[in-house]
């Protein structure tokens, strides 16, 4: 029976991880930027989101909008991760894609000259994993936090969208 729950828990990773990476290529593309710093890194994206998620340790996966000439941020989207697996198998899984689509239109289209970065935020103790270090955060500062409930699941194992904006 362990095996089964941890082959369940390694399923319920994956498509977690995998629908977090396709919904920031999402805002990405719908926001008007190119996905290619995404697309071109994303196995080092991979395996950051799915070693953490598989550990425990992510805590927020985070997209900077910002304005490279001046370093600020324009726009943030957060995607917190929520621990509440069950191996229950009620078989939970959703992807809210227009939850996403809804918001990031109303954002409206960034300006070509903007970029972008991901961030992953961890607990303490996370392991290593190659390619990812510590970074610093743009300030918020000025900027409001528009929650938007929940955008992935599945079974327990998901994440919360979250986006900051100019107030």
């Amino acid at each position: 029976m362990t095996s089964v729950a941890v082959n369940t828990y390694t399923h319920s990773v994956t498509y977690v991880a995998d629908n977090i990476l396709k919904s920031l290529k999402d805002i990405i593309r719908l926001s008007g930027l190119d996905p290619s710093n995404l697309t071109d890194s994303w196995q080092s994206k991979m395996l950051g989101v799915k070693t953490w998620l598989e550990s425990g340790h992510l805590e927020r996966v985070s997209l900077e909008i910002f304005d490279p000439r001046t370093d600020r941020l324009l726009l943030r989207w957060d995607l917190e991760v929520v621990y509440g697996w069950s191996s229950s198998g009620d078989g939970n899984f959703y992807v809210d894609t227009d939850l996403l689509k809804y918001h990031i239109l109303k954002t409206g289209v960034l300006p070509s000259q903007v970029n972008y970065r991901i961030l992953l935020h961890n607990k303490d103790g996370r392991p290593d994993v190659p390619g990812w270090g510590p970074a610093e955060y743009r300030t918020t500062m000025g900027m409001v936090k528009q929650s938007l409930g929940s955008a992935i699941e599945h079974n327990g194992l998901g994440a919360t969208a979250n986006f900051w904006r100019q107030s």
